[in-house]
């Protein structure tokens, strides 16, 4: 009689939505716990199920969204009582799936916990084998690099020459929008909260100039000042006060790539735009867009994204938090400015 395979049992440390919020995200809407024991095994024949070990984790503003009890948006919202869930990259431990074999990186949705079931493939990419680091799967090479490529070629229409302004320039959308602006021959100024990204996007990331917004009483003023002739595309990562004032100051035919609100910190009760009249007068063309729409082009994103990198001619910069631990301070940092660069939390090691 052959013995029993024994099958591994791991506790599942998880971050934990605590329920439906107001306001800027807090730690205490989080909880870390340990989660049922689980067994590290796919799921019986025929579920085309696979089991990871997470790697990487992605904070990303757009999760702010998902923490409401708002059912229009186009992802429903977490639940409360369950992992949150985001972006990852992990590596496969058992598969009933013929695509993704045990030992296998992937990036795609998971859940915020050591382990995860990933039931469907549909979001989940196989991460090829290279000299590039694999945590860049949910940034440079992930959903905020994808957003950056898609939004400025697609979205923004760019012309060489052209002048750009970029906000929350040195995250993890902004940091590329500005050096593929760059590297398309326009003038690039961003805009961020403190004096060291302002050095790191003139030094590090070629930005031609960057200033701090909170040094700055009168936005409009700062914008006249960097851009005399106007603006003739903004990437806008953050809406409010940064949008209104560079509604004043973009040229005619000037277009507005809509990416995140981070500045709207109650999604709950939305602050409005006073400027807009002048999209009719400047015939300025704001558009919002989604990286989804243009997933088609993510492979072409991904090959001269990594020819770029590896030829040096981009950077990307991360703020890596360690441990399953840090999750929620990772997370709420963002809202607060507090992340230079990528925010990113390492689970566990590769």
């Amino acid at each position: 009689m052959e013995e029993e395979c024994l099958v591994q049992v791991e506790e599942n440390k998880q971050v934990i939505f605590r329920g439906f919020i107001e306001g800027t995200p807090k730690e205490t809407d989080l909880q870390l716990m340990v989660g049922k024991k689980i067994e590290l095994k796919a799921p019986p024949k025929g579920s085309g199920a696979f089991l990871v070990k997470n790697l990487y984790l992605s904070c990303d503003p757009y999760m702010r969204g998902r923490m409401r009890d708002f059912h229009d948006s186009y992802l429903p919202p977490f639940l409360p009582g369950q992992p949150l869930q985001g972006f990852g990259v992990s590596k496969v431990v058992d598969s009933d799936n013929p695509n993704f074999k045990p030992g296998d990186f992937i990036s795609g949705i998971t859940g915020w916990e050591e382990y995860s079931l990933i039931p469907t493939t549909e979001l989940s990419r196989k991460i090829k084998p290279d000299d590039i680091p694999l945590s860049y799967h949910v940034g440079l090479l992930g959903m905020p690099g994808f957003t950056a490529y898609a939004g400025f070629y697609e979205v923004c229409s760019p012309k060489k020459g052209e002048s750009v302004l970029v906000s929350a320039a040195s995250g993890a959308v902004g940091q590329l929008v500005g050096q593929l602006a760059k590297l398309h021959g326009c003038y690039v100024v961003g805009s961020c909260g403190s004096s060291q990204k302002v050095d790191l996007l003139r030094n590090k990331l070629g930005f031609d100039e960057a200033f701090n917004y909170k040094e700055e009483p009168d936005l409009g003023a700062a914008l006249k000042r960097y851009f005399p002739q106007g603006i003739d595309i903004y990437f806008d990562n953050v809406g409010g006060d940064m949008l209104d004032a560079a509604l004043v100051n973009m040229k005619i035919h000037g277009r507005i790539a809509v990416c995140g609100m981070v500045s709207e910190k109650n999604l709950s009760d939305p602050q409005g735009i006073r400027n807009v009249y002048n999209l009719i007068t400047k015939r300025i063309r704001m558009q919002g867009f989604l990286q989804s729409d243009y997933i088609h082009l993510f492979p072409r994103f991904l090959e001269h994204v990594i020819s770029y990198y590896k030829q040096g001619k981009i950077v990307y910069i991360e703020d890596m938090n360690e441990g399953l631990e840090s999750a929620p301070s990772a997370f709420v940092g963002l809202f607060l400015g507090e992340n230079v660069g990528k925010q990113v939390i390492r689970v566990a090691h590769e």
